[in-house]
């Protein structure tokens, strides 16, 4: 749970630091904003062949590798005098991220009998949404007081950390023998429409969430303090939500999943619409929160099911998808950003999520009991 925070932290970093890395390296906003297109292109191209090539390796050994790549790349990000070695450093932390979902998963999913594996899966994703709560606004601030290198080599002590608890107290053991090897309903139908569904919700995410911070001053005309207070209440309600779906998991795997497509494309449409009004931003930026981690969550515990093989690789798929849709979005309000403004951003992403919405309902609709 704690290396589950220190990478989430690490990756969205950058999306409350934006302005200042653009002035300190003196590149444009859209220009650092691609660093989580970076980010996002590198854990797609690279989840599945790794996952692949480590297959065999027992998984202490492939985690404490990853929280290494960690480590050093969050020390390397901090002492980046260009953009360029700032953009190396980001990509290889997603190296070590393009792995880690698909190797943390099986790994604690597999120590609780099958009937509570999604309450698991929840507990995860908590810490995972921890930090939007803690991280990123914490980061945030810290980068305001004393510019964004300090934030940024922070995640190398919780990593730190995590690396030497699970290097002593993890067992060795071979991959395929894990009760989680296996998805328990192989279906491959289901696994190609989760694929797709996660995907574009995550692509209708990032094109908005990237660039939440100048929505908020520029749009709703918060001022920076309580820009960094809606961040928290943006994290607090992600935490909330992945807290509530994680409880009723096990018993609606598939409801939750469209609930939680549906809830974020009316938080970003709402942005869209009532995003000049102060009350009508904190509504819906707060119900899209509640949203954005529920949706990852929901669709890796779905993978733990319908995969039609390893779980890992199937994970290491879906984690692939998913920033690969992350990638897009990003890249997707970079475009649209000069032609549009920031509202265009989220009305191009809301629309995205309500089509991930149709094709996930489409699938259910059309897969046999």
């Amino acid at each position: 749970m704690l290396a589950a925070f220190t990478f989430n932290t690490a990756e969205n970093l950058p999306i409350g630091l934006l302005e200042l890395i653009s002035e300190s390296l003196r590149v444009s906003v859209p220009a650092v904003g691609l660093l989580v297109t970076g980010y996002g292109v590198t854990v797609a191209v690279a989840s599945v062949p790794l996952a692949h090539v480590m297959r065999a390796v027992p998984r202490r050994h492939v985690l404490t590798g990853l929280l290494a790549a960690l480590v050093v790349s969050s020390l390397m990000a901090a002492l980046a005098t260009s953009y360029w070695l700032l953009l190396v450093a980001r990509l290889l932390t997603a190296l070590g991220q393009a792995l880690f979902w698909a190797v943390m998963g099986p790994v604690a999913v597999g120590l609780f009998a099958p009937e509570v594996r999604g309450r698991v899966v929840g507990a995860l994703s908590v810490a995972g949404s921890l930090a939007l709560v803690l991280g990123v606004p914490a980061g945030t601030w810290l980068g305001r007081q004393s510019g964004w290198p300090v934030p940024v080599a922070l995640p190398a002590v919780p990593g730190l950390i995590s690396l030497v608890t699970i290097a002593v107290l993890l067992p060795t053991s071979r991959p395929e023998k894990e009760p989680t090897a296996y998805g328990t309903s192989p279906h491959a139908r289901r696994f190609w429409t989760v694929l797709a569904g996660g995907t574009l919700s995550a692509t209708g995410a990032f094109a908005g969430y990237t660039y939440i911070v100048k929505f908020l001053g520029d749009v709703s005309g918060f001022s920076s303090s309580a820009v960094s207070a809606l961040l928290v209440a943006f994290g607090v309600a992600c935490l909330a939500g992945a807290s509530i779906t994680g409880a009723i998991l096990d018993r609606f795997p598939q409801s939750a999943l469209t609930t939680a497509v549906a809830t974020q494309a009316v938080g970003m449409l709402g942005l869209y619409a009532a995003g000049t009004r102060p009350v009508g931003a904190v509504v819906f930026l707060v119900l899209m929160g509640g949203a954005l981690g529920p949706v990852f969550m929901t669709t890796q515990n779905a993978m733990l099911h319908c995969a039609p093989g390893r779980t890992d690789i199937a994970l290491a798929a879906n984690s692939g998808a998913y920033n690969a849709g992350i990638a897009a979005g990003a890249a997707l309000g970079a475009l649209i950003l000069p032609l549009t403004g920031v509202r265009g951003t989220f009305l191009a992403g809301g629309l995205l999520t309500f089509g991930a919405c149709a094709v996930l309902r489409g699938g259910r609709a059309s897969a046999p009991p």
